[in-house]
């Protein structure tokens, strides 16, 4: 009786076995009909992106530049965040006074127990995706490194306008500029973390934040 795997290599073989030898798959043009940009205005695209993000349960708030300041404040507070974890390079006028800095860099990092302890993180990121409602995240300024936004249980984000693309094809378009030369890790964001097991019990928090909010600033 064959095994499993040899039976999945012989469907493999059996499937491509019209295929001649010296034939590669760049050999072969693929038909990528799908849209690469959206024709939206923008402020089309800035509303979808805020109603998609809300549909994953996170919340989402619209404000000016001059209102970021205290709608960082104001978010902080609601949640209770004394000890806020600081990526490198986040502005400074980010952080509201009465809140403890807990502040990452390449050397001392903080560690996972002080990640893990912390009331939340602050973030900008790279890019929102309207198409979807996803954040991405580059390891980029005002980042930081990956563990940052996945061990505190409360992530908010901070999104400018300019950052929103219309579809995820735009999005990789522009990720393959911003990080081909440098390699960062790329984590896409979509609602807080939440997963079900085989009865459809569902859990939140297992693989990030259990809550996420969001702050989109134009």
């Amino acid at each position: 009786m064959a095994t499993a795997k040899e039976t999945i290599l012989w469907r493999i073989r059996h499937a491509t076995r019209d295929v001649p030898e010296a034939e590669s798959p760049e050999d072969v043009p693929v038909k990528r009909g799908y849209r690469t940009e959206d024709e939206a205005t923008r402020e089309e695209i800035v509303s979808r992106f805020a109603e998609r993000t809300a549909e994953y349960e996170a919340e989402v708030h619209r404000v000016g530049h001059d209102e970021l300041p205290r709608a960082i404040q104001q978010a902080l507070k609601r949640r209770g965040v004394r000890r806020l974890v600081v990526p490198p390079y986040l502005p400074k006028d980010w952080i509201p006074d009465g809140v403890e800095a807990m502040r990452d860099a390449a050397s001392p990092q903080l560690t996972k127990e002080e990640l893990d302890e912390s009331d939340g993180v602050l973030t900008g990121c790279a890019l929102g995706i309207a198409q979807t409602g996803t954040i991405v995240l580059d390891a980029g300024r005002a980042q930081g490194r990956r563990a940052l936004t996945l061990l505190p249980d409360y992530h908010l984000c901070v999104v400018r306008e300019e950052q929103i693309v219309g579809l995820v094809p735009e999005a990789f378009a522009r990720l393959e500029e911003m990080v081909k030369s440098e390699g960062r890790a790329v984590t896409f964001i979509s609602g807080p973390s939440a997963t079900s097991d085989i009865e459809l019990n569902r859990v939140e928090g297992v693989h990030g934040p259990r809550t996420l909010e969001v702050l989109i600033v134009g």
